[in-house]
């Protein structure tokens, strides 16, 4: 069995973590702060096996002035942040076509059929299946015309595996009566979940896979150097260790390092948002997306986590006030029993513009693979991420094809 390097300890880097000990490996984790403090921390929480609709819609160009100009619109660029984002947004725009657009979509419907497996064995463990909670996702449309622009994706979803039930006000009404009754149409996702705490869940695999043996350097890694026997990596305090393999699996963060194996990847940030209304979680039991607003609300712990919109601007610590009162103005105008909310968070989500993360060998070598770029299926696609990633280290072959994942492929 191997020495291995992971870095990174949010969904996907403790995923990894669990396989590649499931098959043996003795397993450094590499990461500045605790488990589950990243993107991983702050999201909606949901299992989003329906997913598979990517970010590179060529409806983007119709609502390119929505996007940018609108008051309600969750998504924003900063621009001062513009000529760095440039690149990146010809990238997405030349991705945005109709072949490019159905071909992300069936790639991500496949490695979301196995989703669930990745998590499988590790929700036999009680304390981990205690932040599980089986309510499926509820997707609500405010207004007919949404509801109808929404057909075309919810026919390719349906082409390619998921299933789902539409919902009319009143259906929406029974199921959830604390909204407001401004939801005319509902999409309800089966074998969709939420956990009740991702942070929480995060600590408990974490403290698992300590028990277990795992070994966590809280170390920021600066370099990377593969070599033909090992992987040397130095961290941002210049100290050095060795490894005979290493996962780079640290999100927005993993492009300087990709850089330094071979693969200037066009891998930028989104900036996400969440609030949380304290005392809440009776208000709806399950998580809720108001599709025209771009964000969840999901009874966590705590609290309802109204959590989403899309900010294109780079690592900039400054919140953008506007995004958080668009969430904050949004959920309650669906959920008028909501207080005022008591805290907010930005968090930085690793964003491609093909809308598939990167999942395989570095240019360099075979020591080193990558695993990131996940954008909002961190949660979703950690399990199945890791165990493909055990399968790469262990060179065994992969139950799907990897090749729409090909770090090459840009």
């Amino acid at each position: 069995m191997a020495e291995v390097a992971v870095i990174g300890a949010g969904f996907v880097g403790l995923s990894c973590a669990f396989w590649l000990m499931r098959d043996g490996h003795a397993v450094t984790l590499y990461d500045p702060l605790g488990p589950g403090e990243g993107a991983s921390y702050g999201n909606a929480g949901t299992f989003a096996n329906y997913a598979c609709i990517p970010v590179n819609n060529p409806d983007v160009f119709r609502q390119l002035p929505h996007f940018l100009f609108s008051s309600s619109s969750p998504l924003r660029i900063r621009w001062s942040y513009a000529p760095t984002l440039a690149p990146w947004l010809a990238r997405f725009l030349l991705s945005a076509t109709r072949q490019r657009y159905e071909a992300s979509a069936k790639a991500l419907a496949g490695i979301l059929s196995r989703a669930f497996d990745g998590y499988r064995e590790m929700l036999d463990d009680p304390a981990l299946h205690a932040f599980v909670r089986e309510r499926e996702c509820l997707y609500l449309y405010s207004g007919a015309s949404s509801f109808e622009a929404a057909q075309a994706s919810l026919a390719l979803r349906a082409s390619l595996g998921v299933r789902f039930s539409t919902l009319d006000r009143d259906a929406i009404r029974a199921l959830e009566p604390g909204l407001a009754p401004i939801f005319t149409r509902g999409t309800l996702f089966d074998g969709s979940w939420y956990l009740s705490d991702p942070r929480g869940f995060l600590r408990a695999l974490h403290a698992s896979l300590v028990h277990r043996g795992l070994t966590h350097r809280q170390a920021s890694i600066a370099r990377i150097a593969a070599g033909d026997h090992g992987v040397r990596l130095v961290d941002a305090g210049g100290v050095r260790s060795d490894a005979e393999h290493v996962v780079l699996c640290a999100g927005a963060h993993s492009g300087p390092l990709a850089r330094q194996c071979g693969d200037a990847l066009p891998l930028d940030t989104e900036r996400g948002y969440h609030v949380r209304f304290p005392d809440t979680s009776n208000l709806i039991s399950r998580p809720c997306g108001w599709a025209e607003r771009g964000f969840y609300m999901t009874p966590m712990t705590g609290g309802i986590r109204a959590a989403g919109t899309v900010e294109l601007g780079g690592f900039a610590a400054r919140k953008n006030p506007d995004l958080l009162a668009l969430l904050t103005r949004s959920a309650r105008e669906a959920l008028p029993a909501l207080p005022q909310p008591d805290g907010d968070w930005l968090g930085f989500r690793p964003s491609l513009p093909d809308g598939l993360p990167v999942i395989g060998a570095s240019r360099r070598s075979p020591r080193v693979v990558y695993a990131f770029g996940h954008q909002h299926l961190g949660v979703t696609l950690g399990g199945v991420t890791g165990s493909v990633v055990a399968d790469l280290v262990a060179g065994r072959p992969a139950p799907l094809d990897l090749a729409p994942y090909n770090p090459r492929r840009f």
